[in-house]
């Protein structure tokens, strides 16, 4: 029997059509999914791309708000290049009145632009510690030679108060170059940078961060920012705690009358604090460029700043190389003073002293916070050839020539580098021409540490106990003396270092801010 099925045959060129129509399907939707994987690669690079070239618009527009001021007003009788070990930045606190700043401070945006505040950060060598120091602005001061907007130049001008530097020339957009050098020529510092922030400046970077804690002893109301008011007029800050953003920053920093004794001093303590919490509030976020770009954005608009600084990616650069010092390690100090009338005159010489501590990178406890920095040569800055750490070993030094002063000069050399001299002396003979470290039974590493401190000297064993330096010609003739020509102190004075704050100090701490 034969079975016979309804199903149609298909001649063999239809089945060759179909199997080609099938084929093509297949190979387009392995097309499809080719397209779809080599889109998804192009809209990822075109992100990347986007996103690079927002980083770097962004780099290109913070470039366009950096304003810095002519470095052809600076000195030409400057301390040396690399007088400390660490670093230095003058940050000068601006109330001028121009660009949008009248509206936050009041006053006239033609007026003359001033000093509010001023301090100098030391950023110590060792990156993990540094020291603001405020300076007064009715500090009496001289005032160097400073360059008009003529060209021309000024003669000193002593007896001074230090704010007046700043408004050399009465322009309004005043004058960094001439506070540079007047700080360069009280301290004997060479000032890195300078930073001057305006107004804007504070609201923009306390908004940024999300506000800063304060905290007041007392109520504070309207007439306590403007004295002329004949009424206490509006509630502006609540006794103690609070945290403070853009306007009501401003206020709190340039509040002078009203609380403690109304001084100018009691509003530095209270800028030191407000300056420790924001320094607080940035590190709390993290030391990133991703954190650091709206910080930067919101700065740059307000700042002018020296040529060094004088890019996004400077700034930037500077800022992170800040991020290893340790709050605790951050102090604030003011510059030691006393009243001479109704101005502030410096008090010596305690001033001198904190100033050499800086130069010997040495913390207003006494340790040594040195540590390599390489200038623009590549050389290291440093009283000694190769750095040293004398921290626990004592020494007396001896002048074996006929220099004067070299061993108070050897002495401070070896105090900057943490040893601890026990007395300076005349050798029993002045005709060494090789520096020689004599050392006690014991003490041979001990000596070999001294010795390196002094290139070229040679050890002496001796019978008699301690270790000694006896300083030959070849010491006097080499650059490390040279160095140290002009010995000073390195300890901080009690009264300043005892009145220090530090960056993570409570904030309701010290709450009569004078």
């Amino acid at each position: 029997m034969t079975v016979t099925s309804n199903r149609r045959t298909e001649p063999p060129r239809h089945r060759a059509r179909a199997a080609a129509r099938e084929h093509r399907r297949r190979r387009g939707r392995r097309r499809g999914r080719g397209r779809g994987i080599r889109v998804g690669l192009v809209v990822c690079l075109a992100l990347l791309v986007l996103a690079a070239g927002g980083a770097g618009w962004l780099y290109l527009k913070l470039d366009g708000d950096i304003s810095t001021f002519d470095s052809g007003g600076l000195s030409d009788n400057r301390p040396e290049a690399g007088s400390s070990k660490g670093e230095n930045v003058l940050v000068i606190g601006s109330d001028t009145r121009t660009g949008g700043n009248e509206a936050l401070g009041g006053g006239d945006k033609d007026d003359v632009g001033r000093s509010d505040t001023a301090f100098l950060l030391h950023v110590y060598a060792d990156h993990r510690h540094a020291i603001a120091v405020s300076i007064p602005r009715d500090t009496l001061v001289t005032i160097p030679p400073c360059k008009l907007p003529d060209g021309s130049w000024t003669k000193a001008q002593p007896d001074t108060m230090f704010n007046a530097a700043y408004s050399v020339g009465q322009t309004a957009k005043g004058n960094p170059a001439c506070t540079q050098n007047t700080v360069e020529q009280l301290t004997g510092l060479r000032v890195d940078h300078t930073v001057v922030v305006d107004f804007k400046g504070v609201a923009r970077l306390t908004d940024v961060v999300g506000g800063v804690k304060v905290c007041l002893p007392q109520d504070v109301y309207e007439n306590d920012l403007n004295p002329h008011l004949t009424a206490p007029g509006k509630l502006l800050f609540h006794k103690g705690e609070q945290t403070v953003a853009g306007q009501k920053a401003l206020d709190y920093v340039r509040i002078r009358h009203g609380i403690g004794d109304g001084s100018d001093i009691g509003r530095i303590k209270r800028q030191q604090a407000f300056v420790a919490s924001l320094l607080k509030e940035v590190k709390s976020k993290g030391l990133t460029p991703t954190r650091l770009l709206p910080l930067a954005e919101a700065a740059t608009k307000s700042l002018t700043v020296d040529p060094g600084l004088g890019s996004a990616d400077k700034l930037m650069s500077f800022a992170m190389s800040l991020k290893d010092i340790d709050l605790h390690n951050t102090k604030f100090v003011t510059l030691p003073w006393r009243y001479e009338g109704s101005r502030v005159a410096i008090v010596q010489p305690d001033a001198d002293a904190l100033w050499a501590a800086l130069r010997a990178d040495r913390t207003i406890d006494g340790k040594n916070a040195g540590g390599k920095k390489t200038g623009a040569s590549g050389s290291e800055a440093s009283a000694s050839p190769t750095p040293v750490s004398g921290e626990g070993i004592d020494v007396a030094v001896y002048n074996g020539t006929s220099v004067p002063g070299l061993a108070a000069r050897a002495a401070a050399a070896l105090t900057a580098d943490g040893f601890t001299v026990t007395g300076t002396a005349t050798a029993s003979a002045q005709d060494h021409t090789t520096t020689l470290v004599e050392y006690g039974p014991g003490l041979e590493d001990r000596a070999r540490t001294v010795a390196a401190a002094f290139p070229g000297a040679e050890l002496q064993p001796v019978t008699g106990s301690g270790i000694s330096v006896v300083l030959g010609q070849s010491y006097a003739d080499g650059p490390a003396a040279a160095a140290s020509a002009s010995p000073a102190p390195t300890a901080v004075p009690s009264e300043v270092a005892d009145g220090a704050r530090s960056a993570d100090d409570n904030p309701c701490s010290n709450l009569t801010y004078g």
